[in-house]
């Protein structure tokens, strides 16, 4: 097992140098040396010994909550799942905004690592960049290998506890249903090509149209309201065949439906993880449903316990198709 003598020496710092910079220490160092210190505890997978773990946790009052954008509904669900499990076990909450960005989140997560947090609930989607995501990985073997703990919601590169809501799932109960009314080409609003949540719902889409024998179209757009209505408006104008749309967040999908009024025209369109708003929009809308509260109660129940195992620890969540006004069977010829 290593030792913090052969990580200082794996990195050419001294042992001090290499302490303060695994233990967050506030004293300066160059972005340099911290990132061959932090290289060298993941190449070398070194772990404080357990009674150094116990002291480093035992003043830690506080866990950091990395989300895309809080003021995106998803994430606010999520993240009041979040608050309201850190609040029952006394800690207190640091959110931090990474707005898609991996450097941004990186830089939280050695602010985090910095602050000596107990815990770190990464609540966005994972990456598909190779590079970010190892990188990221690299930030989130350093925290823990001082005792700190992480959890993450979706699928990330890194191999540690995880919620994991079903969004390939999702995505077919989507284009199933779709396909299912009679629809044979289905126009789908997709969030960041670059985001694996993005990807598995495409890919359960897929799925439910090589099943029946469907078409998709896919558009990519920020998982904004803004962007889904864009994103419409360019559809409604280009493809005449299309009799439905399958949104990949609800947000989007409440910006298809603007754009449909403005254009007079009526499509039915399915959205995805069914937030509150979906049964006040006209007309109501039907969503594919993630317990967004409960995905954040999960993720920070996991990384607040105690009783850490050697294996990473899963915990799948099922998607569950909300039928509503939005979606019609489709008129047949003749019918």
């Amino acid at each position: 097992m290593a030792t913090l003598a052969d990580v200082a020496r794996h990195a050419g710092v001294s042992t001090a140098t290499a302490s303060r910079i695994i233990n967050g220490s506030p004293k300066p160092v160059t972005e340099e040396l911290r990132a061959r210190v932090l290289a060298a505890v993941a190449e070398l997978r070194y772990v404080p010994n357990a009674h150094a773990q116990m002291l480093a946790r035992s003043h830690r009052n506080a866990v950091g909550v990395i989300v895309h954008d809080v003021s995106d509904p998803y994430f606010a669900e999520i993240t009041r799942g979040l608050q309201r499990v850190a609040t029952a076990n006394g800690r207190l909450v640091i959110i931090c905004n990474s707005f898609r960005d991996p450097a941004r989140e990186m830089e939280y997560i050695d602010l985090l690592h910095a602050h000596q947090v107990a815990a770190i609930v990464i609540a966005g989607s994972g990456y598909l960049d190779s590079t970010a995501a190892s990188e990221l990985d690299d930030r989130m073997r350093a925290f823990e290998a001082t005792g700190g703990r992480i959890a993450v919601i979706g699928r990330h590169q890194h191999p540690g506890d995880a919620v994991l809501p079903d969004n390939e799932e999702g995505g077919f109960l989507a284009g199933a249903h779709l396909f299912e009314l009679g629809h044979r080409t289905v126009a789908v609003i997709a969030g960041p090509s670059s985001l694996t949540t993005t990807v598995d719902r495409l890919a359960g889409l897929q799925r439910a149209a090589d099943q029946f024998g469907g078409t998709l179209q896919v558009s990519h757009a920020d998982f904004t309201r803004d962007g889904g209505e864009a994103a419409t408006t360019e559809i409604l104008a280009g493809d005449p065949e299309v009799t439905a749309i399958a949104a990949l967040n609800d947000s989007m999908a409440v910006g298809a439906l603007a754009a449909m009024r403005t254009a007079g025209r009526r499509l039915s369109i399915i959205g995805f993880d069914d937030m509150p708003i979906a049964r006040d929009v006209t007309p109501a809308l039907t969503s594919v449903r993630l317990p967004l509260t409960e995905l954040g109660e999960r993720a920070m129940t996991m990384a607040l316990d105690g009783a850490a195992t050697d294996e990473p620890r899963v915990e799948h969540v099922p998607a569950e198709l909300i039928l509503r006004e939005s979606t019609w069977p489709l008129a047949q010829p003749g019918g």
